[in-house]
């Protein structure tokens, strides 16, 4: 296996990863709350990082609103931190998928010495999801508008898969730097007239 089709495979696992992480910034489902009323109609709510939507009115509105902050500033400064750390994330992916167009079109020498800067760009994003994802953990945990009832849902999902996708593959490429053999370069063409002489 050449460096090269690690940094493809790589590559393609990242993107992978990279769709996860927008879809849960996209996706408002967060934090879910499912029930039935005693009529039977059936209640959805859902918070996402910039959305609040409600099965009862149909609608999805912005989150956290001013109002909602009145009381509880602390809460909502933790929620706005996880939408700009997610959209931190979200950069820093950016530049880790230029990272690897420029390992991969820059010849031999950048895929031998490249994987520092792509693998510390894998690791950075996935410990900035990771801080994201436990700041959620801990509200959702903690926070009293969140009583028995509700949970995780998909988002916090896609995040958790994100991030640990991430972290595996800044291992996996660093790994590879140390364990696959270098890969072939020029060599020396013998000078056969010294020899004869």
């Amino acid at each position: 296996m050449t460096r090269q089709s690690v940094y493809i495979g790589a590559l393609a696992v990242f993107l992978v990863a990279s769709v996860m992480t927008v879809t849960s910034i996209v996706k408002p489902r967060w934090i879910s709350w499912d029930s039935e009323t005693p009529s039977g109609q059936h209640v959805h709510f859902t918070y996402g990082l910039h959305r609040r939507c409600s099965s009862l009115t149909g609608t999805c509105e912005y989150f956290p609103h001013t109002q909602d902050c009145h009381n509880d500033r602390y809460f909502c400064s933790m929620w706005r931190s996880v939408g700009f750390l997610m959209s931190f994330a979200v950069v820093i992916e950016g530049m880790t998928l230029i990272a690897f167009i420029v390992v991969l079109a820059g010849g031999k020498q950048k895929r031998e010495q490249g994987w520092t800067v792509v693998s510390g760009l894998l690791l950075l994003s996935g410990l900035i999801q990771c801080a994201g994802m436990a700041l959620i953990a801990f509200l959702y945990e903690n926070d009293d508008r969140f009583f028995p009832g509700w949970k995780l849902d998909i988002s916090w999902i896609l995040c958790t898969t994100s991030w640990s996708i991430l972290v595996f593959l800044a291992g996996g490429i660093a790994a590879s730097a140390f364990l696959l053999p270098s890969e072939g370069g020029y060599e020396l063409i013998p000078d056969t007239e010294r020899e004869e002489e």
